[in-house]
């Protein structure tokens, strides 16, 4: 099964990052996280999501996880 067939999760920590103008030193600080870890979310190479990550991000960004996170559904086929 591929997963491309139900779509993907975008994070969007690095946009959001610059919108509030914070580095990532400042975010890893607040966060309590390695910059390594952080610059993964950034690239958006996470295979699995953290839940107790994401609520750190959420505080120390200040923002809800629906401004962290997007879901991209699957392209359609023309069938």
């Amino acid at each position: 099964m591929n997963d491309l067939e139900f779509g993907t999760i975008r994070l969007h920590l690095e946009e959001l990052m610059k919108e509030r103008n914070i580095s990532i030193n400042k975010l890893s600080f607040r966060a309590e996280m390695q910059r390594t870890q952080l610059k993964k979310y950034c690239r958006n190479e996470v295979q699995r999501l953290d839940i107790a990550v994401l609520s750190r991000l959420c505080y120390a960004l200040d923002c809800d996880l629906n401004d962290l996170l997007e879901y991209i559904p699957p392209e359609k086929s023309n069938n």
